[in-house]
């Protein structure tokens, strides 16, 4: 009847330790403990209480975390000077282009209206001479 309550991988290791335990002096001890260790005696047994950490190693994660914290807090301060920094050097870069740009964009629009003017000049005087010619 107890072998149809144990599950078959256990049937077959206790079979085997039944086989074994017969050769050897000490069966009947051997069959008391694996009474014990049987999955209907577990149920009756009380749940093992797990113990609480110890305080020393509590107070030794907590310092470690901490130490862990503050070289990380100070890794992301120096990594966020550094990416201002660039920030700012691009942004002072962006901004002397820009005005160089602005200097190029002035000066063609000065030829553009330089190059207009003469334009207009020139066919008054192609216009005075082809009136003079027909004339």
């Amino acid at each position: 009847m107890a072998e149809k309550m144990i599950p078959p991988a256990k049937k077959r290791a206790n079979n085997n330790n039944n086989n074994n335990n017969n050769n050897s002096s000490s069966s009947s001890t051997h069959t008391d403990t694996e009474m014990e260790r049987s999955p209907a005696n577990q149920d009756k047994s009380p749940p093992k209480k797990k113990k609480p950490p110890s305080t020393s190693s509590t107070l030794e994660s907590a310092g470690f975390f901490e130490a862990t914290t503050s070289g990380t807090s100070r890794d992301v301060s120096m990594l966020i000077s550094k990416f201002a920094e660039v920030l700012s050097e691009r942004a002072a870069a962006d901004t002397s282009q820009m005005k160089e740009l602005e200097v190029i964009l002035t000066e063609a629009q000065n030829l553009e209206s330089f190059l207009k003017e003469k334009k207009k000049r020139l066919r008054q005087t192609l216009a005075l001479i082809s009136d003079k010619l027909q004339g």
